[in-house]
């Protein structure tokens, strides 16, 4: 059989050079990311320093680690809605995509509770009596058994 020489000709989009307000958004992205990454840094040493401290709240070092986890999941959500474009999609889609994520969150939390309560259970044998020497009855060698003559 004989091959043609023909050549389909290449697809190829040429992009635009950005304007003005992808410059703008660029960099309003840019700065806000920043300003969070350098706020959670900021409260990672403030931990350091008070684990270094002799008496420091264990409530106070909770609160600043939930802040940042919910620091770094608005920058997560951000990321994706501006660099994935989830953020200039339909309002159907994003609930297609994130309920799906919020409920495999919440399972996997919910899994772990779950899981830590069944181990401080085990490990404190909860719900049986617990053991005391002194109440334990002493039983000489030589005693007879109840009903044995």
């Amino acid at each position: 059989m004989h091959q043609s020489n023909t050549h389909s000709p290449e697809v190829t989009f040429h992009h635009a050079p950005a304007g003005d307000e992808q410059v703008k958004r660029i960099i309003r992205t840019t700065v806000i990311l920043s300003v969070i990454t350098l706020i959670e840094l900021a409260l990672g040493f403030t931990i350091y320093f008070l684990h270094k401290s002799a008496d420091y709240s264990h409530f106070l070092v909770l609160f600043i680690k939930g802040v940042i986890v919910i620091l770094s999941l608005a920058k997560a959500f951000y990321i994706v809605g501006v660099f994935m474009h989830l953020g200039d999609e339909v309002r159907n889609l994003i609930m297609t995509i994130v309920v799906p994520l919020l409920l495999f969150t919440w399972f996997i939390a919910a899994f772990l509770i779950d899981g830590n309560s069944w181990l401080n259970l085990r490990n404190t044998d909860a719900g049986h009596r617990p053991y005391n020497k002194e109440q334990q009855q002493v039983v000489p060698k030589d005693a007879k058994k109840p009903g044995v003559e």
